[in-house]
């Protein structure tokens, strides 16, 4: 009676344990799940970031290119007007 009761002291501890190691990798399994739910939150804001900033450097070179041309004909202009003697 005593082994079997033994036994039974052994299994409990160990479906104790394991009842525990369970509750352990429910919670960190909740945690992971919240942190990866952020994460994907974080990564479309930085897509969306990403996408802005390459808009706004099409932009930028579009209004360097733009610049460059009226630079371009003001100089032209002035050469016109120097050779007009004005």
């Amino acid at each position: 009676m005593t082994t079997e009761l033994e036994r039974i002291k052994i299994l409990e501890g160990k479906v104790s344990q394991i009842v525990e190691h369970f509750s352990r990798l429910t919670a960190e399994n909740a945690r992971l799940k919240e942190e990866l739910k952020q994460l994907k939150s974080e990564k479309k804001e930085l897509e969306e970031k990403v996408r802005k900033l390459s808009t706004l450097e099409e932009e930028v070179k579009k209004l360097q290119e733009e610049k460059e041309a009226v630079k371009g004909r003001i100089e032209a202009l002035i050469t016109q007007m120097e050779k007009l003697g004005v």
